[in-house]
C-alpha cells in the first residue's frame, strides 16, 4: 500500500474551486430571481398602461364626471377617471394605480363619425327648398327640407352639374341638439378664471414663452383691454382671455389652447391649433391656416342690431383653411338677411360648420355642414336658401375624424395630450 501525501497548495486549489462555484451558483440564483422580480415589476407596469388605456376606453362609452374602477380579479388594480372639458372637447383623465406603479393618460375627446353614409348635409326644415346655382356640388347624405332641392338661376347663371345631389336625400325637421353640458361649459368660460388661485396667472409682459402641461392645473392669460398675441408661444393648458378683444399675429405660436373674448381676430398668415370662443365675432383674414383638432365658437345669447352688427358672427377669408368646428349660435332670432357665417371664396374647412340661422358658404367644406338657412349675395341681391359655387363633400373627411359633440355622440379620441 502506497502512501501518497498531498501538498497544502492543492487544498487551497480545492477550496478555491469549491467557493467559485458556490459563488457561481449564487449569482445564478440571484440573476434568476432578479430575473422574476424584474418579470412582475415589467408585468405590472403593462398592466398599469393597459388599465389606464382601458379607463379611456369606458369613458367613451359611459355618461359620468368621476368614477373608479377596480379590477374584478385582482383588488391591488385601481384605475380613476375624471372628465372635464376643453373648449368644445371633452377631455378624460385616467390614472392607473398597481401597487407602486402608477400611469396616467389625457385624451381629448369628440365626437365619431358614422362607419357608412356620413351626412354631408343637413338644412332645417323652413318650408323653404334649396336651390343650387353655378358649380355647387354636394356629396354625400343629405337631410333636406320637405319642398326638395332643385336647380336655380342668379343673375343669368343656372346650375352646371348633372346631377343635384350626388347621395342619398332624406327628409329633415329641426337642427341636431348639441350637447348640453359642453354648451353650457362654453357659454360659462368667461368667468373660467374667477376662483383660479393667484399662481395661476402669468405675465406676459415679462417671459414670451410657456408651456403648460394638461397633468398640471390651467393657467391663465386674462386682461380687460386688448390682448394682442405677438412674438409669442403659448403651449397646453393655457386659457387667454379678454374682456374686450384678442388680436393674433402670425408672429404668435399658438398649440392646444383656448382663447376666450367678445371679439377675436386672427391676423393675415396665422398658424396654429387652438379654440377661440366669442360672444359677439370671430374674424379670420387671409392665408390662415388652423390645424386639427382647431375649433371655431360664437355663441351670442343677445340680439343682434343689424345697424351695429353689421359684420357675421363668423368670417373666413380668402385662402384660409379651418380644421375642426365652426359654429355659429345665436339664441335670438335675426334679420332673415345677414349671415351669421361667412366663408369666403377658396376658404376651406375641413371638419363641421354648424349654424343655427343664415350660412353664406362661397368656398369649400370638406365634411358636414348643419344650418338652418343659407344665404347667398349676389348681384346686388340676397338669395334665400341658395348655394352659389359652393363645395360640400363628406367623402373628402378622414373617417378617423372626432369632432362636434351632439346629444348623444358615440365619442372618439381626437387627441392625446400631454
Amino acid at each position: 500500500m502506497i502512501n501518497k501525501k498531498l501538498n497544502a497548495g492543492a487544498l487551497q486549489l480545492t477550496l478555491f474551486i469549491i467557493v467559485v462555484i458556490a459563488l457561481l451558483l449564487a449569482a445564478f440564483v440571484l440573476i434568476i430571481n432578479g430575473h422574476h422580480l424584474y418579470n412582475i415589476k415589467t408585468q405590472f407596469v403593462k398592466n398599469t398602461v393597459e388599465h389606464s388605456n382601458n379607463g379611456i376606453h369606458y369613458a367613451l362609452r359611459n355618461n359620468f364626471e368621476a368614477t373608479t374602477l377596480q379590477s374584478k380579479d385582482f383588488n391591488y388594480i385601481k384605475t380613476e377617471i375624471t372628465k372635464a372639458y376643453w373648449g368644445g372637447f371633452e377631455k378624460v383623465h385616467s390614472t392607473s394605480t398597481i401597487k407602486s406603479n402608477t400611469f396616467k393618460k389625457i385624451a381629448l375627446i369628440g365626437a365619431k363619425q358614422p362607419d357608412f353614409r356620413r351626412t354631408v348635409l343637413y338644412v332645417e326644415d323652413n318650408n323653404k327648398p334649396l336651390v343650387l346655382v353655378g358649380n355647387t356640388i354636394i356629396k354625400g347624405l343629405a337631410y333636406l327640407p320637405k319642398r326638395g332641392v332643385k336647380a336655380g338661376n342668379i343673375a343669368g347663371k343656372s346650375y352646371y352639374s348633372s346631377q343635384l345631389i350626388y347621395g342619398q336625400i332624406r327628409e329633415s325637421s329641426e337642427l341636431p341638439e348639441l350637447n348640453k353640458k359642453n354648451f353650457e361649459h362654453l357659454k360659462q368660460l368667461k368667468n373660467i378664471d374667477r376662483e383660479a388661485p393667484q399662481e395661476a396667472f402669468l405675465a406676459i409682459n415679462k417671459e414670451r414663452n410657456h408651456k403648460n402641461s394638461f397633468f398640471k392645473p390651467t393657467q391663465f392669460i386674462v386682461s380687460n383691454a386688448t390682448i394682442n398675441l405677438s412674438e409669442i408661444s403659448l403651449v397646453g393648458n393655457i386659457i387667454v382671455k379678454s374682456k374686450t378683444k384678442i388680436i393674433i399675429n402670425s408672429s404668435a405660436k399658438l398649440r392646444d389652447i383656448v382663447l376666450v373674448a367678445p371679439e377675436i381676430v386672427v391676423g393675415n398668415n396665422v398658424k396654429g391649433t387652438f379654440q377661440a370662443v366669442a360672444s359677439r365675432q370671430i374674424k379670420l383674414n387671409n392665408n390662415v391656416t388652423l390645424n386639427y383638432p382647431s375649433a371655431l365658437y360664437v355663441i351670442n345669447e343677445k340680439p343682434l342690431e343689424d345697424k351695429v352688427d353689421k359684420n357675421a358672427a363668423i368670417s373666413i377669408a380668402s385662402n384660409s383653411k379651418v380644421s375642426g368646428s365652426v359654429v355659429s349660435i345665436t339664441s335670438n332670432k335675426t334679420s332673415n338677411f345677414k349671415p351669421q357665417i361667412v366663408i369666403d371664396k377658396n376658404a376651406t374647412v375641413v371638419g363641421e360648420v354648424f349654424c343655427n340661422q343664415n350660412l353664406e358658404l362661397l368656398g369649400e367644406v370638406k365634411g358636414t355642414v348643419f344650418t338652418a338657412n343659407f344665404l347667398a349675395n349676389q348681384s346686388g341681391s340676397i338669395y334665400q336658401n341658395h348655394l352659389y359655387n359652393a363645395k360640400i363633400n363628406v367623402n373628402d373627411l378622414n373617417p378617423n375624424y372626432s369632432g362636434l359633440l351632439f346629444k348623444d355622440s358615440k365619442k372618439k379620441v381626437a387627441k392625446w395630450l400631454y
